[in-house]
């Protein structure tokens, strides 16, 4: 994927975050899975189909878990993926390492506003997963939050 592509699919999830019903407690995030070839395999966002369910999550359970097409797929979120979670018996960290997905894109780093220390971004580059977080990017992710970030 070129820049410019990850920017585009970026935007595509900045879009989708703003499908989620604000939650006081919760971030609104949109995420999207992209095949090496540049396909879109899956789509997600937070409290899609329930008031608990993150964006990575969602989208991840729209694919086989053996899903061929997940190998060099790009996962593109609009938050980095939480590391901790008191509503799943695993975080959207955990999920991406039990996945085939090597990559993921982020617009922006989870503040300190719900949990002190988000190490979801740390977590996975230790397992060697790429990660690239499009800076340019964070405040567009953000507008979606408003509602959390007064």
């Amino acid at each position: 994927m070129t820049h410019a592509d990850d920017v585009t699919w970026m935007e595509r999830a900045i879009e989708l975050s703003r499908n989620c019903p604000p939650a006081e407690g919760a971030f609104s995030v949109g995420a999207i899975i992209v095949s090496a070839g540049g396909e879109e395999l899956a789509r997600g966002y937070s409290r899609e189909t329930d008031a608990h369910v993150h964006a990575e999550e969602a989208a991840l359970a729209k694919l086989l878990a053996d899903d061929p097409r997940m190998a060099g797929a790009t996962l593109y979120s609009t938050l980095e993926p939480c590391s901790e979670r008191k509503s799943r018996p695993l975080t959207c960290t955990q999920l991406i390492l039990r996945s085939p997905i090597r990559r993921v894109v982020i617009a922006w780093r989870e503040p300190s506003l719900l949990v002190a220390d988000c190490v979801g971004v740390e977590t996975l580059q230790a397992d060697g997963i790429e990660i690239l977080e499009l800076q340019e990017l964070a405040s567009r992710a953000r507008e979606a939050n408003a509602h959390l970030l007064k």
